[in-house]
């Protein structure tokens, strides 16, 4: 069996699939597919590293102690959000909701760009809270969306190819949007940098609808029914799937140990920040800076490392690597809880998760039902995610409030990055079987 071309490739993507198979292992006719899905990536992203910043300062601002508080009302947000999504999946075709969902997002930056305008002092704080819960919200819907489109359009052999290839294009993107915050936040303001990020998703929308009219002749078998037909079920489908299957129970279980873990960490650096930095522009500039680096380091290791550890170590290996880095970072951590140290752990923890971890935790959901990879993946990326951020934020204050200082709260994540590990490789060994029985092509290596 033999995988067909897009179409065929005109003589200019035959030239540029000359060139790019020096440095990728691409196959052809899937030049202009990777082309989409990088610029797809590339908008996403851009549009939220030129706010991400901009809500890490607001929660600061707002005071460490509101923390757990801000989380519990983004958990609340995704809940509100996860049924009509579910809704719009169930009976429109893919192109139409996805297009429908980031241009809700849209609106909600233009009417965000208006109420910082209008707000008086007192009332930006409030207006800040309220954006630091959105942007957590956007964030994750508008990649776990992307990501979702991606497994639906390459399978398993080609997402260990391309899938580290196309999360260079998010870490171009984020590299653009942090170092347009860091470089315009005091000269332009904040606010006026919504208006640029809206713009952003705007191209996505329209790489959306370029890449939906190549998918169909990039699957090695063409799908029994249209990949624009509404895929239907009901709206619940997401969040009982997500648990009847031991496959998507261990994967929401991977994504809330790992939440969990992230908002450790993210507290301990809110503290020690606040500790060290006084100005809130310095802060925002900081934040912006470390986002930088993080995207620097992301962009060389998925254009060389990437793909050779999946090859090399295979899903499960590779899969748990980022706990395993955790384990050391916690031990590290709570032995000297410094700027220094914070500032390397999650310098290192965020590109080992951007550059090796997300893209082979893509993968895991290549074999699973077309259905689930729009609904129960929604669901995992989504509200079980920020489920693992409320079980931290408020256990991160239980353990605060019981006396526990920061060494005690980074050895109290230990145990869970442990477990993490364990269920790491348990999934990637799941995914490797699965993938196998599917599809005779998977035991190639890759």
């Amino acid at each position: 069996m033999t995988r067909q071309p897009i179409g065929g490739d005109s003589s200019a993507d035959g030239v540029v699939y000359r060139l790019l198979r020096r440095v990728i292992d691409l196959r052809p006719g899937e030049v202009r597919a990777l082309a989409w899905s990088w610029l797809y990536i590339f908008s996403v992203l851009s549009a939220y590293y030129i706010i991400r910043p901009i809500r890490d300062d607001m929660g600061v601002a707002s005071g460490v102690e509101t923390l757990p508080w801000l989380f519990s009302g983004t958990l609340f947000g995704m809940m509100l959000v996860n049924p009509p999504f579910a809704a719009l999946v169930a009976r429109l075709p893919r192109v139409r909701f996805i297009s429908l969902a980031y241009r809700f997002f849209m609106a909600n930056l233009l009417l965000f760009f208006l109420l910082l305008k209008v707000a008086t002092p007192a009332q930006n704080i409030w207006v800040g809270r309220i954006f630091f819960v959105w942007p957590s919200v956007f964030n994750l819907f508008v990649v776990s969306i992307f990501w979702a489109l991606m497994v639906d359009v390459f399978d398993a052999e080609q997402g260990k190819r391309l899938f580290g290839v196309i999360s260079a294009g998010a870490t171009l993107g984020s590299i653009l949007g942090s170092s347009l915050t860091a470089t315009l936040a005091r000269h332009v303001g904040s606010t006026s940098l919504l208006l640029g990020s809206a713009f952003l998703l705007e191209i996505a929308v329209l790489s959306v609808r370029r890449l939906s009219r190549l998918s169909q002749a990039l699957r090695l078998r063409p799908a029994a029914r249209s990949e624009e037909a509404p895929i239907g079920g009901n709206v619940l489908s997401g969040f009982t799937h997500a648990f009847r299957s031991r496959y998507l129970l261990n994967i929401s279980i991977y994504m809330l140990l790992y939440s969990i873990t992230s908002t450790f960490l993210y507290f301990e650096q809110a503290t020690i920040v606040t500790r060290s930095f006084a100005d809130r522009a310095a802060r925002t500039a900081f934040f912006a800076q470390i986002d930088l680096l993080v995207n620097v380091l992301t962009l060389g290791v998925q254009l060389f490392l990437t793909k050779r550890l999946l090859r090399g170590l295979g899903v499960a290996l590779t899969l748990t690597l980022l706990p395993a880095l955790s384990v050391l970072g916690f031990i590290t951590l709570g032995l000297a809880p410094t700027v220094a140290i914070i500032v390397l752990f999650q310098v290192l923890r965020r590109t080992s998760n951007f550059a090796v971890a997300r893209p082979t935790r893509e993968v895991l959901f290549t074999v699973i039902p077309r259905e689930d990879k729009y609904k129960a993946k929604s669901f995992i990326d989504t509200a079980i995610y920020r489920s693992g951020d409320q079980v931290g934020a408020w256990s991160y204050a239980l353990l605060s409030g019981a006396g526990l200082g920061l060494t005690g709260i980074a050895f109290a994540a230990i145990p869970l990055s442990i477990v993490w590990l364990l269920n790491s490789f348990w999934l990637g060994r799941e995914q490797e079987k699965m993938g196998a029985a599917q599809d005779p092509l998977s035991r190639v290596p890759v």
